[in-house]
């Protein structure tokens, strides 16, 4: 690089500038008020840079050199596999949490979830309207031409079992004359005569002679005691809550009964006379007068269901209470 006696920095007035081997390009130091200030820039090649106008350096371009391009990378293994020990296309099934362990899948251990949930947008699966079959297409040979040039064609690939025997030709002729003397009535009573006699031929069994004629059967009464058994449990059951339910009432005394009685006899009487001093009205013009008129009858209508209530015999209350 060029020689610099003050490169950004504050010379003395006196101080020499260093001599320069190559013209100088850039801008000249300059001296002001007894300071001599330098700004120099410079390029790569250890000369000053001049990127404001033309320099004979960058006449001749440089070499460009291309990059040395390296052969595609090729994986022996297949990229359309999914891969081993993941997780992925597991999210939302019932699948394990790792899947393809084995690494012998040769696709998906769990199918797309695209349109599972609401299915498909509608008009999916529709035909587009430009996708029909058009004129002459699809040419069909004719049968004599495929005769003619690919006899082979029509051949079956695989040939049925035959189920019968082929039919003779014209050519085998059958043998004539052939005579047995075998004697076909004698020899089948013969052969009937020599017959061992069949196992249980000619015996009737006797069904009256059984050890279990005219007996119930064992199953039935089996049958009956599982009846019996559980009809006995359902009664046990139904006496169970008839003695709880008994538990927990008792009878009510005559002398309370009475009271009872009493305080529902002056309270009709408290109730009819507020509902008696309402008779008078003919017209019932107002919502009050109607609810109040419906609540003394209600209210009297009750107290007389009470009444005969407590006029029965035999009235059993809560023990608890």
């Amino acid at each position: 690089k060029l020689p610099v006696a003050c490169a950004g920095q504050t010379c003395a007035p006196d101080a020499p500038l260093a001599p320069r081997t190559q013209p100088p390009t850039g801008p000249f130091p300059t001296r002001r008020k007894g300071k001599t200030i330098l700004v120099t820039m410079y390029g790569e090649d250890g000369f000053m840079d001049n990127s404001r106008g033309e320099s004979i350096y960058k006449i001749i371009p440089k070499k460009v050199v291309p990059p040395i391009k390296l052969p595609m990378h090729r994986s022996a293994h297949d990229g359309r596999k999914p891969p081993t020990a993941s997780t992925f296309h597991t999210k939302g099934t019932t699948q394990p949490l790792v899947s393809n362990l084995s690494g012998g899948c040769d696709d998906k251990p769990v199918g797309d979830l695209s349109a599972r949930t609401m299915g498909s947008a509608p008009g999916t699966a529709r035909n587009l309207p430009t996708g029909y079959l058009k004129r002459r297409t699809e040419q069909v040979s004719p049968l004599s031409e495929v005769k003619r040039t690919n006899p082979d064609q029509l051949r079956p690939t695989t040939l049925s079992a035959r189920h019968k025997p082929p039919v003779p030709s014209r050519h085998e002729t059958p043998i004539h004359g052939l005579v047995t003397s075998k004697n076909f009535i004698v020899a089948n009573a013969v052969e009937n005569i020599l017959a061992t006699p069949r196992k249980g031929m000619g015996i009737d069994k006797d069904y009256l002679q059984k050890e279990d004629y005219g007996k119930t059967p064992k199953y039935l009464a089996q049958v009956k005691q599982d009846i019996q058994d559980e009809f006995n449990y359902i009664r046990q059951l139904q006496q169970q809550q008839e003695d709880a339910a008994r538990s927990l009432v008792c009878p009510l005394e005559e002398q309370e009964r009475l009271q009872l009685i009493d305080g529902l006899k002056a309270k009709w009487e408290q109730v009819n006379t507020a509902y008696q001093s309402g008779t008078h009205l003919t017209k019932l013009d107002t919502i009050g007068k109607i609810k109040r008129k419906e609540k003394y009858e209600a209210e009297l209508h009750q107290i007389e269901k009470d009444i005969e209530k407590l006029n029965r015999k035999n009235i059993l209350v809560n023990a608890h209470m």
